[in-house]
């Protein structure tokens, strides 16, 4: 007879049966119950069936990752609390040290300090101690140390203390304002990009590494054959008072200001060179963007509020009309009345063909192509005539010769073309006769004052230019080189002549490259010699053709370092200097000072351009962030750092600050 054998599909409930799976509970009741198929199914054997291994079942690749993505999650939450903890552990423990008592009785202070001797040539006070130079036994140390004493706060007075030895000096910093300031970013100041404390640095806190000293006063006049600084400083009450300091050696640092060009009417613009300068710009560009906003205001008056004019085509001016265009796409559009941006005008006047013009042609077309893009009129050579209250008037000379004048109506003028002499740099200039050039005090290769005595008196950054003139030493040289003493000077005479003129002047080196060339140019009778009048016109010719350096912030730096280098080592060999009759003390510690320049950049708005000599570089944000990167590293401090970075954060997040304090 045949067997029924059941061929079906098992269900879930054999498969449990047979120990495929975990067994459910509610199973146990179908199971209880018979089937109809039961009677089908062959008597249970005996013997103990086999066990089939289970697997456990593939978990899903999304679990997966969500696991995967809270495991990180998690650890990074718990890092973060771990490393807020251990920052306040750290705040809290710094906190435990620093608020602590400390003795400050019984100070002592020398008489001299509290009443200084009368003297000098008005019968001033002389202040040959100061209230702090014995308050500790490191004090007292550098007491009679040489007087160094730096009129100033800029680029190349830091420079001078942060490159100066502690111990060699008795340091004293002369300026009005108490704060070193970053210069370069002053444009993105005024429009709140970034804020102004980011950008200074209290001067005592850096000139302490050397236990130097402090005078909140403004620089008046220079007695060099006494060797005292007279000082003006204001009391409590108001009153201005005048004192001498006296100095062994004195640095002269104290910058420039804006040239006029004998313009009229630059009572009602703005200059951008402090920091309170740029917070006047910034509270007059929201003065008029708020009264622009009001429905009191006319069409007429709403435009020329939002007409702003920027005289000076250089860096500066280029920044600071980039940074008004950012600040107007990126802030005014969002939180004031749409009319407001749409009635904007931003114009820029230059006087030369092209603005950078001391970059290369590649730079300055492409920043002209990007504010063509953005709608910032320029106005190139042209020359502004005057400036009123509420327009501002300029002339532009036409290919054919004719002259037409134009006006602009603003409410906002920003004045940046060229430097000039602040009052002390021109009372120094005058007091020494061989001083002739008009916008700064000259020195020579070693950056001494021309005409001061030797050694007393240095100036460097914006107060300074380095001496071109290579035919007011012609008879110097001439002495040096003539041998024979036939009063020619012949082609080896010449040549040692050329070594003599390339040491004393460095920056004449490149217009001395090709000796028997200029020798046989200027040699007109063919004598194979030059005579004092052929000589001096060659060397006047070379001294035209040598362009003095520019004054940027890259100058006075390198300037400071320089001399402080030098200063580091007349203050460790001036003894053995002196004791063998060396008179030249500069010349023997030190070359001349050499500029290396390293690049000039500007912003451009979200774009930056790079002008490193043979090479250009310019774009868009990845420029920036260059242009970002090099002002970052070039700050004072670690604090100017780091609140310089917050700045950059808040305002990509947030914004700027629109509020008008």
């Amino acid at each position: 007879m045949y067997q029924l054998t059941r061929v079906c599909k098992p269900s879930r409930a054999r498969l449990v049966y047979l120990g495929i799976g975990i067994r459910p509970p509610f199973l146990r009741l179908l199971r209880s119950r018979p089937l109809a198929t039961d009677a089908l199914v062959p008597p249970k054997s005996s013997r103990p069936r086999p066990q089939i291994p289970t697997e456990p079942l593939p978990r899903s690749r999304l679990l997966s990752r969500i696991l995967l993505v809270a495991k990180y999650t998690g650890l990074a939450a718990l890092s973060s609390t771990f490393g807020v903890l251990l920052l306040g552990a750290g705040i809290f423990i710094h906190d435990a040290f620093t608020y602590t008592n400390k003795d400050v009785h019984r100070v002592p202070v020398l008489p001299l300090a509290l009443h200084p001797e009368q003297g000098g040539p008005k019968n001033l006070p002389i202040v040959r101690a100061l209230v702090d130079d014995v308050e500790d036994d490191e004090a007292k140390k550098l007491l009679d140390k040489p007087k160094l004493v730096i009129v100033g706060g800029g680029w190349g007075a830091v420079s001078v203390l942060q490159t100066l030895s502690p111990g060699d000096w008795h340091v004293t910093v002369v300026s009005p304002e108490t704060f070193t300031t970053f210069t370069p970013l002053l444009p993105s100041a005024a429009v709140g990009t970034v804020q102004v404390r980011s950008l200074v640095e209290p001067l005592r806190k850096i000139v302490a590494h050397l236990r130097g000293h402090f005078v909140d006063a403004k620089a008046i006049d220079l007695v060099m054959s006494e060797r005292l600084l007279e000082l003006e400083t204001q009391a409590s009450t108001g009153e201005l008072k005048r004192v001498y300091l006296p100095y062994d050696k004195l640095i002269i640092a104290c910058g420039s200001t804006s040239s006029t060009h004998g313009i009229q009417g630059l009572e009602h613009c703005f200059q951008l060179k402090t920091i309170s300068d740029a917070q006047a710009i910034r509270r007059r560009i929201l003065d008029n963007f708020e009264t622009a906003s009001l429905p009191t205001t006319t069409p007429e008056e709403r435009k020329r509020l939002l007409s702003f004019v920027v005289c000076g085509g250089g860096p500066t001016g280029v920044e600071t009309a980039a940074e008004i265009y950012d600040f107007c796409q990126e802030d005014i559009v969002k939180y004031y009345p749409k009319i407001c941006r749409e009635e904007v005008s931003i114009h820029v006047i230059q006087s030369r063909e092209h603005i950078l013009n001391t970059y290369s042609e590649v730079i300055s077309k492409y920043a002209e192509e990007k504010f063509r893009r953005d709608n910032v009129d320029l106005v190139t050579s042209a020359r502004v005539s005057a400036v009123h209250p509420d327009h501002v008037m300029y002339t532009v000379r036409s290919l054919d010769g004719t002259i037409t004048t134009h006006e602009i109506p603003t409410n906002f003028v920003l004045w940046s073309t060229g430097i000039a002499m602040n009052p002390f740099t021109r009372r120094v200039s005058a007091l020494l006769p061989n001083q002739v050039h008009k916008k700064a005090i000259e020195v020579d290769a070693h950056l001494r004052v021309k005409g001061a005595p030797l050694g007393d008196v240095y100036a460097i950054g914006d107060c300074a230019t380095i001496e071109t003139s290579v035919v007011s030493h012609l008879l110097e040289l001439v002495d040096e080189a003539d041998k024979n003493k036939d009063g020619k000077i012949d082609f080896d005479e010449f040549d040692f002549m050329v070594a003599r003129i390339k040491h004393r002047i460095p920056m004449a080196e490149s217009q001395l490259q090709k000796v028997r060339t200029l020798f046989d140019l200027y040699d007109s009778d063919a004598d194979n010699s030059l005579s004092l009048n052929e000589l001096c016109k060659l060397l006047e010719e070379i001294g035209n053709k040598i362009t003095a350096l520019p004054a940027t912030a890259q100058v006075a730096s390198q300037q400071g370092k320089y001399l402080g280098k030098k200063l580091n080592q007349l203050a460790k060999k001036r003894e053995v200097l002196e004791a063998n009759g060396i008179q030249d003390l500069d010349e023997a510690v030190s070359v001349p000072f050499r500029y290396t320049h390293l690049g000039s950049l500007a912003y451009i708005g979200n774009a930056a351009v790079f002008d490193l000599g043979n090479l250009s570089f310019m774009g868009g944000l990845i420029a920036m962030y260059a242009w970002r990167s090099v002002y970052w590293s070039e700050q004072v401090s670690a604090r100017t750092r780091f609140l310089l970075m917050m700045d950059w954060i808040i305002r990509g997040v947030w914004g700027r600050d629109l509020s008008r304090l």
